[in-house]
């Protein structure tokens, strides 16, 4: 007996101490990897095979060879959870220091507690060695032999305060330009890894966004450039799946909506169309496009994606292209994993002034809602209201100028009645303004924020531009606060997004979904009305190497372009169901469909 537990002791000891198996990244995750239901729509052990194209991008890391991986994708193709895969590979099976940056700060609470935490805790053999350090934080863990820091890429301190090994870079095309007065944020974070020059890696992930301006673009395209390619069914040909080959027949209904009956692609090789279910079951390999001496270069779209359906994607695409060039925009990015490129960053105010229309009354039958927004100067309020619909089709009502002396409290009187107008429908509907947002960034913040405070009871809200970093993307609605004394709810924006979205509606050229209506003889909509409303314009700029996208005035008044973007935001801010809305009031209860192909 004595002899029996002596062997086994040997055996277990001969266990600790002999060396652990080669493993991949790919091998790692699917023998330790577990996802849960709060991350995953299938919780379960991790399985490569189920996305087998990630399997090249991940092992890669562990080759010798490359030094820097770039992945530029659409979304829903497990771009983040490859990621984790490679963080979890270094924790457990090669600890060294890591660094993963996000695009800002504020993403780094829910990626470390939602993302990161889940991962450590659902897989054990990285439970047990992160959870030896009790001093770890939300933004940096410790393990034996290593750690983790999470930094937003805006930190310029975060960035150059210590020697990493890893580099991981997630969504870099909604990097800033600079970190800071630093500069380059990811030329930063690279400059952490001199220390390890045999070893080190730099991994770059992201949607791409625009053209000439997208990071991950041209990282890819100084790589290897490896497109993910499926075996024809017919031919055996390896070609990647491409949107220009994809062949779909679908129904348009009634209301507007869409009914996909059948999509397949045609092969580029002998032309043989099949369905989604025949490629996806052909053998895939990655192929590259040209060599390259130490970066490896990967494009995935959604149509490889185990996540997502074809006929989703040819749904997504009819809506896009119905609801207009922004959403159709980032049908291209998130989609099809590429960049959009603008056909032209300016409109003609002269098409726009010879567009106006006559309208049947005030307040157009197809207007639902109504917005105004304050434009606040030093001698007078610049106010437009204008009237929304169904997919977010406008309608200019009035461009008002009130004159007075802004110290005074009766001016601010004058505007609060203005704002209490009402507009009427040829039926004799009246319609208040059922959101306002009111300009707080000049010289009379303090009066705006005790005006709208006394008035949020009516939806009038201050607002207030982000100081946005070159190149970072801040969403149009980006937060709210309540400024001290008063504290008024004051809505801050991003007004790079709200421009952006502004200049998308006015390029639509057909009534419809964005569509921006304007009256003839009525509402103050003049030439000069239109000179404002085109004063900016899309460039792009270069700082340090880097490319930019900024707004530039070609024209000193600007203020009928600002207040289309408040309108935006009060829209935004409200969020109406136009669309079902819509619906009931057509009475629609039958969907007509209209069969149709591509």
């Amino acid at each position: 007996m004595i002899a029996k537990k002596t062997i086994n002791l040997f055996k277990d000891l001969a266990q600790l101490w002999s060396p652990r198996p080669n493993l991949t990244v790919s091998e790692w995750a699917d023998k330790y990897r577990i996802l849960t239901s709060d991350t995953s729509a299938e919780p379960g052990p991790w399985r490569t095979n189920r996305a087998p194209y990630m399997r090249e991008i991940m092992d890669c890391i562990t080759d010798s060879n490359t030094e820097e991986v770039a992945v530029m994708a659409s979304a829903q193709v497990g771009k983040t959870e490859f990621m984790l895969n490679m963080v979890g590979y270094h924790i457990d099976y090669d600890p060294c220091p890591i660094m993963f940056m996000l695009p800002n700060k504020k993403l780094i609470r829910y990626f470390s507690t939602t993302r990161l935490s889940t991962m450590i805790e659902a897989s054990e053999a990285l439970r047990e060695k992160v959870a030896q350090n009790a001093g770890n934080t939300i933004d940096e863990k410790s393990f034996l032999g290593g750690s983790i820091a999470i930094i937003g890429a805006n930190a310029a301190t975060s960035l150059s305060s210590r020697p990493i090994r890893i580099l991981l870079c997630d969504e870099v095309d909604r990097y800033p330009v600079s970190a800071g007065k630093e500069g380059d944020p990811i030329n930063l974070a690279k400059m952490r890894t001199t220390t390890f020059p045999s070893n080190r890696k730099h991994v770059y992930v992201s949607t791409p966004l625009d053209k000439g301006t997208s990071r991950i673009e041209q990282l890819y395209e100084d790589s290897t450039m490896e497109q993910w390619a499926l075996s024809c069914p017919s031919c055996q040909t390896y070609q990647p799946i491409k949107w220009a080959q994809v062949k779909f027949e679908y129904q348009k209904t009634e209301d507007n909506e869409f009914i996909v009956n059948e999509v397949n692609h045609a092969c580029s090789e002998c032309g043989c169309l099949h369905s989604e279910r025949e490629w996806k079951r052909a053998e895939g390999k990655w192929i590259a496009q040209k060599k390259h001496s130490y970066r490896r270069g990967f494009h995935l779209n959604q149509f490889s994606s185990p996540w997502v359906t074809w006929d989703k994607i040819v749904r997504d695409f009819l809506e896009a292209k119905r609801d207009g060039q922004e959403k159709l925009k980032t049908w291209v990015n998130t989609v099809l994993g590429e960049s959009w490129e603008e056909s032209g960053s300016k409109v003609d105010e002269e098409i726009l002034f010879e567009r106006r229309e006559k309208y049947d009354a005030e307040v157009p039958e197809q207007v639902k809602v109504l917005t105004a927004a304050v434009d606040v100067q030093d001698d007078r309020f610049e106010i437009e209201v204008v009237g929304w619909g169904a997919g977010r089709e406008s309608w200019g009502i009035e461009y008002h100028v009130l004159y007075g002396d802004l110290k005074e409290e009766e001016t601010w009187q004058r505007l609060d009645l203005w704002l209490q107008k009402r507009w009427s429908k040829a039926n004799g509907k009246r319609f208040g303004i059922a959101c306002s947002c009111i300009d707080s960034g000049g010289h009379f913040t303090h009066e705006v924020y005790k005006f709208c405070k006394a008035r949020e009871a009516r939806r009038i809200y201050a607002i207030k531009g982000m100081n946005e970093a070159k190149g970072a993307y801040v969403p149009l609605l980006a937060g709210t606060s309540r400024p001290k004394p008063l504290k008024p709810l004051l809505v801050r924006l991003g007004t790079n997004d709200g421009k952006a979205r502004v200049m998308s509606s006015l390029k639509v050229e057909e009534p419809g979904p964005n569509y921006c209506h304007f009256p003839r003889g009525q509402g103050g909509y003049e030439l000069n009305y239109f000179l404002g409303l085109t004063a900016e314009k899309l460039e792009t700029r270069h700082e340090k190497g880097i490319p930019y996208q900024t707004w530039v005035k070609i024209r000193t008044r600007n203020e009928p372009f600002d207040l289309r973007v408040y309108n935006t935001a009060a829209l935004e801010i409200i969020n109406p169901n136009f669309d079902y809305e819509y619906a009931i009031s057509l009475g629609i209860n039958k969907k007509k469909r209209v069969r149709k192909r591509r």
